[in-house]
């Protein structure tokens, strides 16, 4: 796989967001399509030596489109400037906790947990957090986490407590969040290390039981 291609790539792509530039590079793209899809198969290999219910995934199903749906978005720009796949037993993390790995010129990063649970999966995860936070407490205070992790993202929160639960809830803080993602960022040199698939592996390692959390609140 040719991760330096195709990090240059996406950079060119940014600038020519166009039909006409992307036809010409056309041949390009598909190279480094074929090198995502690589990185995605060995990070898989590395997933199912831990998690052995994602063994039976699909490599080249896992990542998405470059094309941007732009139906219903002012941005008519027609392709994404990143690469990115997703981690869950059943694909690509609908409505179940996984991981995400996005490829991108100086905004490389790997999440995990659940983006975005339906009402129902949402109030399940509350749930599980107002009746078992201390768990949850011990999971994002353990040292190999917190070495790469942070709290959860506030990209997805409301600004009040959600209804039922009291401003002065102990775990208010989570409980606003509507959707539960961890990330760790990666720079462009550490996507070009020959270590790269092996850091993926790690720090999924240690996000493994936020994800197993997330998932027991499901079930």
């Amino acid at each position: 796989m040719d991760l330096v291609k195709t990090l240059r790539f996406l950079k060119s792509l940014s600038r020519n967001n166009n039909r006409v530039w992307f036809e010409k590079n056309k041949g390009t793209y598909l190279e480094c399509k074929e090198s995502f899809e690589a990185l995605v198969t060995a990070y898989l290999h590395e997933l199912i030596n831990f998690h052995p219910e994602l063994a039976s995934l699909n490599p080249k199903k896992l990542p998405f489109r470059i094309y941007r749906d732009v139906r219903f978005s002012k941005d008519k720009r027609p392709y994404k400037t990143n690469m990115g796949a997703g981690f869950s037993p059943n694909g690509k993390l609908v409505q179940e906790p996984g991981y995400y790995l996005h490829l991108e010129p100086g905004g490389s990063f790997l999440a995990g947990g659940i983006y975005m649970p339906d009402p129902t999966n949402l109030g399940k995860i509350r749930q599980e957090i107002d009746y078992n936070g201390d768990k949850l407490e011990k999971i994002m205070k353990d040292k190999s986490f917190r070495k790469l992790f942070k709290d959860f993202g506030d990209f997805d929160r409301l600004k009040t407590a959600p209804k039922g639960y009291a401003k002065d809830h102990p775990r208010i803080e989570w409980l606003k969040n509507r959707s539960f993602i961890v990330t760790h960022n990666f720079t462009d040199a550490d996507v070009c290390n020959p270590r790269f698939v092996k850091n993926l592996s790690a720090a999924s390692q240690a996000m493994k039981p936020l994800v197993d959390y997330m998932k027991e609140a499901l079930a």
